[in-house]
C-alpha cells in the first residue's frame, strides 16, 4: 500500500473513533434522561378516580386512538385543562 493510502486508512480511523466517542457521549446522555423520567415518574400522586362505564369507554376509545394508554390520557387531558385555565 501506497503512504497515501495508508494515511486516509488512519484519517478515516480518526474519523470513526470521534464519531463512536460521540455516540457513547449520547448514550449517556439517554440514559441519564431516562433516569430522570423514571425518577419524575415515581414521584406522580396516585388517585382512585371512578368514573362510569360509558366515560370509561369513551376514553379508552380516544386514548388508543391517540396512541396513549387510559392513565395517560387521563393525564394529558388534565393537563391541557390546567394549562388553558391558567391561560398559557
Amino acid at each position: 500500500m501506497t503512504a497515501n493510502n495508508e494515511g486516509n486508512i488512519d484519517k478515516r480511523e480518526e474519523e470513526l473513533q470521534k464519531r463512536l466517542e460521540r455516540i457513547k457521549e449520547i448514550e449517556l446522555e439517554l440514559l441519564q434522561k431516562e433516569k430522570q423520567i423514571k425518577e419524575k415518574e415515581k414521584s406522580k400522586k396516585q388517585i382512585l378516580l371512578r368514573l362510569s362505564p360509558t366515560l370509561w369507554n369513551d376514553l379508552a376509545a380516544w386514548a388508543e386512538d391517540d396512541y396513549r394508554s387510559i392513565n395517560g390520557q387521563i393525564e394529558f387531558l388534565l393537563s391541557e385543562c390546567v394549562r388553558k385555565r391558567k391561560g398559557n
